[in-house]
């Protein structure tokens, strides 16, 4: 029985390394093998999402590295391959997507979210002041003082 569980665990073993398998292409030289590396690690795989196609394991993204590798040989250039794939699935497969009217929230949002909170933090800090600027205009003359002082001691008496 033992020697069946281990036969089991050992297939699963290797079925798992089997399906890790690495892309294997020929160059005719290493340009274009930069070029390759360079595009895949450059593109986001569609469906992993934060993963660029070079490290991504899912079938779409070993289809599009197929797809770079065929267009690569064809002699296509790093435009024209990027727009292809752009074209396909959208800006969302570029690390950095130009700067247009669809992307620009993306791009100047979170700047616009700083100034807001900069703006949102001088005015409570701003409101602060003159309410401490108000109370300390609020001090007492000495003859209230004494005013007080002497209700004070009629009270404790």
């Amino acid at each position: 029985m033992k020697a069946f569980i281990h036969a089991v665990l050992l297939t699963v073993a290797l079925i798992g390394n089997v399906q890790a398998a690495i892309d294997a292409y020929e160059f005719r030289n290493d340009a274009e093998r930069e070029r390759y590396r360079t595009l895949v690690e450059e593109l986001r795989c569609p469906k992993c999402q934060n993963q660029n196609i070079a490290d991504s394991n899912a079938p779409i993204a070993m289809d599009l590295r197929r797809e770079i590798y065929r267009m690569l040989q064809e002699g296509q250039s790093d435009d024209q391959i990027v727009d292809y794939l752009v074209d396909r699935y959208g800006d969302f497969v570029r690390y950095n997507p130009p700067v247009n009217a669809k992307t620009l929230l993306l791009w100047y949002g979170p700047v616009a979210l700083l100034v807001i909170g900069f703006f949102v933090l001088a005015m409570i800090l701003v409101r602060r002041r003159r309410s401490g600027a108000a109370a300390a205009s609020h001090t007492l003359s000495e003859a209230e003082r004494a005013r007080l002082a002497q209700l004070l001691d009629k009270k404790d008496s």
